[in-house]
């Protein structure tokens, strides 16, 4: 629940300050005074509408809300800002978060009651509740759904490796003679790992064969004055075996390098270059020799592949039947179980609805193809007709009977509920109905109202006034004799009359 809010600099609102207790909270006060943008702005603090304030923070406790990202343990209080300066900043426990990430954290908790938000009679929603239901009713749809789920999960694979399979066959003479194609190109040059670097260094001493040659013919003149070297070392005394050493090194290095020059007598240069761009062709497209190896490899594999493609098929045509008959039979034995949920939820649902002045609801099951919902497709009527045709009246009240027959099966999470003027242009009786209502489910949410009628105000459990002057809007929490004062104006407007005042009293004690 909400425990407190705190804005600042927010339009009209120089300053707001407020906290609150469970069960339901109301609004009231003059049209243009500034309600719907107090409730805005308190919903705007969990990323749930345009962030209009300066400052605002917002505390929560008793969410049971367990979230690892943000370090929150089902018991902690949650902490919620927002700063709004050249940008809006959020920020959760005094982590900085997302407008996003608030958005899908807050939708866990608080739900905004208005006329653009249908989701809770779309289909899957409803299946969801029918499910929560069923669960509650019997344990065996536990056990039955997970079956089903476990199942399905198996089908979806095999659909899809089917599909790719049957994608490849349509285009499976192309596919084989692309990798074909590309296993030859790379066979046909056979390339070797390291070749292209043992061809480049003999391309290399080829440039430079005779110039090294007669750099060694030049050179040699040297070893021919060896032994007189010697001679005279051996006349000095001197040791002159290093001479000895370094002449014969040089000698072998000469000869070693004019071996490797005479190998090079036959081969063909123009071989070599035309070697070497091939070779850098496929290096330029793969990287290196041993990557284009690897591809030549990959290549092999998929047109081995290809030819086992039709055993494939079979084998996947045969798990797919297997389980679609397998799925199918778990889909309807669910469909069973939702058929007595639906009718279960809408006997309370009719039951709230003649409260509000309302009846006929139904919900109505029909088989569509199978998805990951089952075979079901659920849609809800009320007289006859689609809710679409309905008045805005009638969809309020009839979204409020829907809430308050899960909330008393316990199959939807506790949280908060906000409604902007739930009870607008509605009679006293029905005003009275959906005060009546809302009694019963703020026993499951915590309810945030703004109100134009005195049924449903006389039975909060808060009552706040907001009011405007010169221009500032204000909000305080009433007490009792406030209440009967705000009650009686709304009752018989600005000239408050003694019979308004009995009245709102006579609310009041009952």
């Amino acid at each position: 629940m909400i425990n407190r809010i705190y804005l600042k600099d927010c339009l009209s609102f120089k300053e707001v300050d407020l906290e609150f207790k469970e069960g339901l909270n109301v609004f009231t006060g003059p049209s243009g005074a500034g309600k719907s943008i107090l409730m805005q702005a308190i919903l705007s603090l969990f990323s749930l509408s345009d962030v209009k304030s300066s400052l605002g923070e917002v505390s929560l406790i008793d969410s049971k809300i367990k979230d690892e990202a943000y370090d929150i343990e089902i018991d902690d209080e949650i902490i919620i800002k927002t700063i709004k300066k050249e940008k809006v900043r959020f920020f959760l426990n005094n982590q900085s978060i997302s407008k996003k990430n608030l958005n899908s954290f807050s939708s866990t908790l608080i739900k905004h009651l208005n006329l653009k938000d249908t989701s809770d009679f779309q289909s899957t929603k409803l299946i969801k509740f029918l499910d929560s239901l069923a669960l509650k009713r019997d344990k065996r749809f536990s056990s039955l759904k997970e079956e089903f789920d476990s199942k399905y999960e198996d089908l979806a694979k095999s659909r899809k490796a089917l599909k790719k399979i049957l994608e490849d066959e349509s285009k499976l003479e192309d596919l084989k003679e692309f990798a074909k194609f590309e296993i030859d190109k790379i066979e046909a040059i056979n390339p070797q790992v390291e070749e292209y670097e043992e061809l480049n260094l003999i391309k290399r001493k080829l440039a430079k064969k005779d110039k090294i040659e007669d750099a060694i013919k030049n050179a040699n003149g040297v070893l021919n004055f060896n032994s007189q070297v010697s001679t005279a070392l051996e006349l000095m005394e001197e040791d002159s075996s290093f001479f000895d050493e370094a002449i014969n090194e040089l000698n072998n290095i000469f000869e070693k390098f004019s071996d490797s020059l005479y190998e090079l007598e036959d081969v063909n240069i123009e071989e070599v270059l035309d070697r070497i761009e091939k070779l850098s062709s496929l290096q330029k497209r793969f990287g290196s020799i041993a990557e284009a190896i690897e591809y030549k490899e990959t290549k092999k594999k998929e047109l081995e592949s290809y030819e086992n493609i039709s055993f494939e098929k079979h084998q996947l045509e045969k798990k797919v039947s297997k389980y679609s008959e397998e799925v199918i039979l778990l889909a309807q034995k669910i469909s069973s179980f939702r058929l007595e949920s639906a009718a279960i939820l809408e006997k309370k649902i009719n039951y709230y609805l003649k409260f509000l002045y309302l009846s006929n609801a139904k919900i109505i099951i029909n088989n569509k193809e199978l998805d990951s919902n089952g075979i079901d497709f659920i849609n809800f009527e009320l007289n006859g007709v689609n809710l679409d045709t309905i008045s805005s009246g009638e969809f309020n009240r009839l979204r409020l009977a829907l809430l308050t027959s899960m909330s008393e099966f316990d199959i939807v999470d506790n949280g908060v509920l906000f409604l902007d003027e739930i009870d607008a242009n509605l009679s006293g009786k029905e005003s009275d109905a959906i005060s009546k209502v809302l009694t019963k489910l703020s026993k499951s949410y915590q309810i945030f109202a703004i109100s134009h009628q005195p049924q449903l105000t006389s039975t909060s459990e808060q009552h706040f006034l907001v009011d405007k002057h010169a221009g500032i809007s204000s909000v305080k929490l009433l007490t009792d004799k406030q209440r009967i004062s705000e009650i009686a104006r709304m009752i018989s407007g600005e000239k408050i009359t003694d019979q308004a005042v009995d009245f709102a009293k006579d609310l009041l004690n009952k």
